[in-house]
This record gives structure tokens, C-alpha cells and sequence, in this order.
């Protein structure tokens, strides 16, 4: 767990990666000795987000179509030569905080569903080739949802644990692994805007958070690390909440 160089020679492509835990996930994977494309969308900054960091490339990319995911890749694997780890946190919003099941987060799941199982069938005979063949799904911020949202986040966790295991089942055959990281309160960009707007909102995170606080994006970055590694080669279709301990489930 300790080795900075874990993921030594291994490529791999972060999609959402201008900021928050893209960025976050970006960084550590790097930091860890592998090579890694960040990709996000054309107004993000991403490509000047990384302009000075050593083994990480910014991309810009169309996240919002599922038929532009194959593209993606194309240019990733022209980029790096091969993609071992794909990290797939796809920039989706609604238009307000989600307080229950309904069409806005049915549509949500939807467009999740849809882009993930595109990106990562694009990138899967690029996986194949690779002897350490990695798929890590990232979940919805606690913030999208309002403080009395819990089932449908868990809602949401659930449809992502079920893409997950589906994608895991379908790729196993490979040596190719696909987990995915569920996320609860964590100050990124887009969760800073909805506490300073709803103070109420912040409070009731830290107050049904066992561990009393906001997570930070690193805190799921290192959770990614692990999901990359060696460490997790045995650990398939399975998901790790990164929350500091619900009180509210």
C-alpha cells in the first residue's frame, strides 16, 4: 500500500478531470507512476489544469453523447499508446437537487447508464491487451440531492452497483476488473456551490456524517489508488462508499 510507484507504466484516461475528484484522481494516479489522460469537456480548462503537471495530458472531449465515447477513446489510445485503467465520473447535473425518485433522476440514471456502458465497451479490446485491465465507477455527490434525498441516492447507488456488476460480468473473462466508488458529501467545486447556497444543506451533511466532517476529494482519490492497483486484483463488481459513515441511510 505504501509503494509510490504502484501503478508503474500502467495509462490510464480520468474522465471528468478538470476538478474536484477527477482532479483528485488525476493527480494520485499519476503520483503513483502511472501515465494519465484527463478528460473533460471543452469549457472545463482542463488542458491548462495540467499543463505543468509532469505525466499527466489534459483532453477535451464531448462527455454528453454516448456515440462520441468511442472517439474518446480513439484519441486516448493515440495519446498513451493503450489504456490499462479507465475512470468513468461522467459531468451530470439536474437542474435542482433531487428530493425523490421521478423523471429527474430516472433521466440521470438513464444518461449515466448510457455513457458509461459506451465509454467502456469502446475501451474494452484496448483492456484486453493490458495485463492489469481496470474499470472504476464513480457515484453521485451527496449534494445533489436534498437532505431528506437519501433514498434516492440510494437509489442511484443502486442502479451504479448494478451497471457495475453487469460490466464486471462481462469483462471478467479477461482478467479486466470493474468496481465502482460511491461518494457521500465531499467539497468539490460543484458541492461548494450548493452549501454556500444552502448552509442548512452543509450542516446536515456534517451532522449525518460519522465522522463529523466534508469529505475531500482525495479522500475518494485514494479509494480509486487501491480499485487501480494489484492490491484490488480479486476485488470485482463490487462497490466502496466513501461518505465517513452515513447516519442518515
Amino acid at each position: 500500500m505504501g509503494d509510490p510507484l504502484r501503478l508503474y507504466g500502467l495509462k490510464a484516461v480520468v474522465v471528468n478531470a478538470a476538478d474536484g475528484i477527477g482532479e483528485a484522481v488525476a493527480r494520485t494516479l499519476v503520483k503513483h507512476g502511472a501515465k494519465v489522460l484527463a478528460v473533460d469537456t471543452s469549457n472545463s480548462g482542463v488542458e491548462q489544469r495540467f499543463k505543468s503537471v509532469k505525466g499527466v495530458d489534459g483532453l477535451v472531449a464531448d462527455l454528453t453523447l454516448p456515440g462520441k465515447q468511442p472517439e474518446l477513446i480513439e484519441a486516448a489510445v493515440d495519446k498513451l499508446g493503450g489504456i490499462d485503467i479507465l475512470v468513468c465520473d461522467f459531468p451530470l447535473q439536474a437542474e435542482a437537487p433531487i428530493s425523490a425518485s421521478g423523471d429527474a433522476l430516472d433521466q440521470l440514471l438513464s444518461r449515466r447508464a448510457d455513457l458509461t456502458m459506451a465509454i467502456c465497451r469502446a475501451a474494452l479490446p484496448h483492456l484486453q491487451k493490458s495485463p492489469s485491465g481496470r474499470i472504476i465507477n464513480v457515484g453521485f455527490l451527496r449534494s445533489l440531492f436534498t437532505a431528506d434525498g437519501g433514498p434516492a441516492l440510494n437509489q442511484s447507488e443502486l442502479n451504479l452497483a448494478s451497471i457495475t456488476r453487469a460490466l464486471a460480468v462481462e469483462i471478467g473473462e479477461f482478467g479486466i476488473t470493474a468496481n465502482y466508488v460511491q461518494p457521500g458529501a465531499v467539497m468539490t467545486p460543484a458541492s461548494r456551490e450548493v452549501f454556500r447556497k444552502n448552509h442548512a444543506m452543509r450542516d446536515y451533511c456534517i451532522a449525518n456524517s460519522a465522522a463529523r466532517r466534508l469529505g475531500e476529494p482525495v479522500d475518494v482519490a485514494k479509494v480509486v489508488l487501491f480499485l487501480a492497483s494489484d492490491d484490488a486484483m480479486f476485488v470485482n463488481g463490487s462497490g466502496i462508499a466513501v461518505d465517513g459513515g452515513r447516519t442518515d441511510a
